[in-house]
């Protein structure tokens, strides 16, 4: 049979063990690393990254499942013919005969239709035979997708997620040292021994003498409003968040949500919500898989699509960047509008009127695409470059190329040390708290309370809806245990209460 065509019918059994004995050692091992990574977070009590991990788990899954898919349905797709005229148009390369002054284009021809160059001849896949006539070339048609550009489709999915979830844990790792380096601030609030009533009435600040407003007032006027939004652009790249942003956003957090415990670990508090939104992060959502098929849709050859897409995270990371930064500002704008001398510290007013529709979690949302589609870009590259080549036609030339890995790694950098760090405190501005402001074991505590709560009503309405036609004996046994529920339920959550305060005030 000719390269490439041999079965397993004609291979050696000690080449089909030693292949298979590779495998399955290569999968159980990346198994063993997650069960043991698992189980590392679980005893470390970080359950968030825990879930980010199962995350990671399930986009695994689902690789898993996209590979058997491709694989049992491959005979099948190789087996929908059609005209030979319809790969004439869309292509990503332009084939020989239309561009002699290219001799590298052909390279990625195999992606949309079946003639294969005698370069790409070795990477044939066990069920190709180039010198027997294929089931489609009988008919005088050609296959809709080539086995070859199967196999290569099935490893840019896998390179793809590979590198999305490598790249967001870099983003997250980096952007939380950046985060740990206020940890300082911190303490240095944390030191003041004030209460409450102190914070508000131990002294009187001069609102335009705050280093706060200082650095983030730029007077009335629409102009000084233009100046303020062109201040916010450049503040993203360096200096996002000083000492003074940190100690009055975090005072501003403490006095609207936990107003009796001014001493509350703020940082702390971030850094767990942080966790928690990574795991919405890590993963590949519906719409981002169909970012990837437009993506293949508008990748023809002399559109440099490649090139162009690329500036669309760079451009959602500067706006966001500039938006978390003008919100910092919107609240320094606030206060020094509305006064000229405050007693006791200044305190901003968290609000979510100051996010884009008034939603704070549509940032998140922006995050996790500006981190996939650079992703995207960068897996792109490195797929071509390790299957097509450096001189593939789909590559492009040069010029292209530098400018789209620079804003590539751009991207990535300042997206780890700029944006996230500023997600991480100016989301908390919003109007509401996060559920990590409770200790994992008091959201449990929580939530249970609260479903139990919900069934007790479900079952006091049932009660006096059945009280008219029940034994009047019957009613009340029934009110009575609801009830006692009730007060049960009402002590528990005092004391979640009492040990959550407990808890905040050790942490501090």
């Amino acid at each position: 049979m000719a390269e490439g065509g041999t079965t397993l019918e004609f291979t050696p059994t000690w080449v089909v063990a030693v292949v298979c004995s590779v495998i399955v050692i290569i999968s159980l091992a990346v198994e063993r690393l997650l069960h043991f990574a698992g189980k590392y977070l679980k005893k470390k009590d970080q359950k968030p990254l825990f879930e980010a991990l199962q995350k990671i788990k399930e986009e695994l899954m689902l690789l898993g499942f996209i590979s058997l898919l491709l694989t049992v349905f491959q005979e099948r797709i190789n087996k929908i013919c059609i005209s030979e005229n319809w790969l004439r148009n869309f292509m990503p390369c332009k084939k020989p005969s239309d561009d002699k002054d290219e001799g590298t284009t052909a390279h990625f021809q195999t992606f949309f239709s079946p003639p294969v160059l005698p370069a790409t001849v070795g990477r044939r896949l066990l069920s190709e035979d180039s010198s027997a006539p294929t089931y489609c070339s009988i008919k005088g048609k050609v296959p809709l997708l080539s086995t070859t550009a199967l196999h290569h489709l099935h490893i840019f999915i896998f390179v793809l997620a590979v590198v999305h979830v490598t790249f967001c844990a870099l983003t997250i790792l980096f952007g939380s040292i950046k985060i740990r380096q206020w940890k300082h601030w911190e303490d240095s609030a944390a030191q003041k021994n004030y209460n409450a009533e102190d914070v508000l009435q131990k002294k009187f600040t001069h609102v335009r003498d705050h280093d706060f407003i200082r650095n983030r007032f730029h007077g009335f006027g629409k102009s000084v409003a233009v100046l303020g939004w062109g201040h916010s652009f450049f503040k993203q790249f360096f200096g996002s968040v000083t000492k003074s942003d940190y100690i009055t956003l975090r005072l501003g957090f403490v006095m609207t949500h936990c107003r009796g415990n001014p001493k509350f670990n703020f940082h702390k508090y971030m850094m767990r919500a942080l966790e928690a939104d990574f795991k919405k992060v890590v993963g590949i959502s519906w719409y981002l898989w169909l970012f990837v098929v437009i993506f293949l849709l508008l990748n023809v050859a002399g559109w440099h699509t490649y090139f162009w897409i690329a500036f669309i995270p760079f451009t959602l990371l500067l706006a966001v960047g500039t938006k978390l930064e003008h919100i910092i500002t919107q609240l320094a704008q606030e206060v020094a509008e509305k006064h000229v001398a405050v007693e006791g510290d200044l305190v901003v007013q968290p609000s979510d009127e100051h996010f884009w529709f008034n939603r704070p979690k549509l940032i998140l949302f922006l995050i996790h695409i500006i981190l996939f589609q650079n992703s995207f870009e960068l897996a792109f590259f490195f797929w071509i470059l390790v299957q097509y080549g450096f001189d593939s036609c789909i590559m492009g030339q040069v010029r292209y190329i530098i400018p789209r890995l620079v804003i590539g790694a751009f991207v990535q950098f300042l997206c780890s040390y700029s944006t996230l760090p500023l997600y991480a405190i100016v989301t908390q501005m919003g109007s509401s708290f996060k559920k990590a402001i409770f200790d994992q074991h008091i959201q449990e505590g929580l939530v249970g309370w609260a479903r139990q709560a919900k069934k007790n009503k479900g079952l006091r309405k049932a009660a006096n809806g059945n009280s008219a036609g029940s034994p009047p004996g019957a009613a009340a046994v029934q009110m009575t245990k609801v009830r006692e529920e009730d007060a049960l339920l009402r002590s528990q959550a005092k004391g979640t209460e009492i040990v959550t305060d407990q808890r905040s005030n050790s942490s501090s």
